[in-house]
């Protein structure tokens, strides 16, 4: 299983009213610019859905075809563009959202399922004295517990065990959890505390018991990623936003800006993968909320536009559940390479990764032999 992400871009406006919207992970970094956006005056406030159930796609196919123009089209069906459907609709804005593939089928299904501030990230923020590193924790846990509230159906909280193999590490670990747990504040989910040895082994034996000498527990929040996108979708749906899947972006459409002189963007044009079918869909505002595919969408709009985004693979192996204990994962802080290794419960089996490496973008990703290698000799 691997997934492709945009680990630095930029929020930005290209040719008019192109708006770039990169749905960054927490690997990522990244720079903001002054930017103009096409301003589109919302109507009321919408509290209710206007639809009980979902409209059928063919329904949605035709509300596209026949609206003269919406106020916003959104391309990418991911978490990151079904938000900002559902938050465009909901302010009474007319709302459009297509994605070429499923909704949810790339990165947005493909996480480690974690909700989490980043242990690794405070240490960073302590050690290097970084205050960004230590405002993206706070404000990661704020959003965790955020999750937790509004989605319980979907989240819930996760001990993670942090195995300890020398003494002088006991009380290292056990400062840095508390200080985790500190930083959390009021959204702390549960207090962290240490294990023996004999206890750590129950819910893990196949650790190193040679070595072991005891360990340490936190929490952090589990996630069912895929489901929440599809809610959100489903949500947007209900609300009014007229939402496709297997409608894929072939084009933008422009237009001169009566006002200004300048070319803007007014819609796409786009294809029904499904029966060959084209279309135009024209609209305001036009958010690229592709992910990794984002600098393919921006060259539609200038074609000598600079790529903005560097895309990495992270590859997650599934194992048999006896790896780890239905209601407790396993965090290896230090790999024969200095990165962090996740072993998680999850529908009944085990979640191991991620990796973080460089890649060439590609629709359906697929794990490297070097990766899944990796993971499995740190397992061992």
């Amino acid at each position: 299983m691997a997934f492709q992400k945009a680990v630095k871009g930029t929020i930005l406006v290209g040719g008019g009213a192109l708006a770039t919207v990169l749905g960054l992970s927490q690997f990522a970094h990244y720079r903001r610019k002054q930017v103009n956006l096409a301003y589109v005056e919302a109507a009321e406030y919408i509290s209710e859905p206007v639809n009980r159930e979902p409209p059928s796609r063919e329904a949605q196919l035709l509300t596209l075809q026949n609206t003269s123009e919406f106020d916003i089209l959104v391309i990418g069906g991911g978490a990151t563009g079904s938000g900002c459907a559902l938050d465009a609709v909901t302010r009474g804005l007319k709302t459009a959202l297509v994605e070429r593939d499923d909704f949810s089928s790339g990165t947005s299904s493909r996480s480690t399922k974690l909700i989490h501030g980043g242990v690794r990230y405070l240490q960073k923020a302590i050690m290097k004295l970084d205050i960004e590193q230590y405002r993206m924790v706070k404000e990661a846990l704020h959003e965790r517990a955020n999750l937790l509230e509004i989605a319980p159906h979907l989240s819930a909280p996760l001990p993670i065990m942090l195995p300890v193999y020398k003494w002088w590490q006991l009380p290292y670990y056990w400062v840095g959890i508390k200080l985790y747990d500190l930083v959390a504040g009021s959204n702390c989910l549960k207090g962290s505390y240490v294990l023996s040895k004999s206890r750590a082994l129950e819910h893990f034996p196949m650790l190193q018991k040679d070595r072991l000498v005891g360990a340490i527990v936190y929490y952090d929040g589990q996630h069912n990623d895929a489901r929440m996108n599809l809610a959100i979708a489903l949500t947007a749906a209900r609300y009014g936003a007229a939402t496709a899947n297997y409608m894929e972006v072939v084009s933008l459409l422009k237009k001169t800006d009566p006002q200004t002189g300048k070319v803007r963007v007014s819609g796409a044009r786009c294809k029904d993968v499904l029966t060959g079918q084209e279309f135009d869909v024209r609209a305001k505002c036009v958010i690229n909320a592709t992910g990794p595919f984002t600098d393919s969408v921006r060259k539609m709009d200038d074609k000598d536009a600079a790529a903005i985004c560097q895309p990495s693979a992270g590859v997650h192996i599934v194992m048999p559940g006896y790896y780890s204990p239905e209601s407790m994962g396993l965090l290896d802080p230090a790999t024969s390479d200095g990165r962090v290794i996740f072993f998680l419960p999850w529908q009944k089996m085990t979640i191991a990764g991620t990796t973080d490496t460089p890649t060439d973008i590609t629709h359906h990703p697929i794990p490297s032999e070097e990766d899944i290698n990796f993971i499995l000799n740190e397992v061992q």
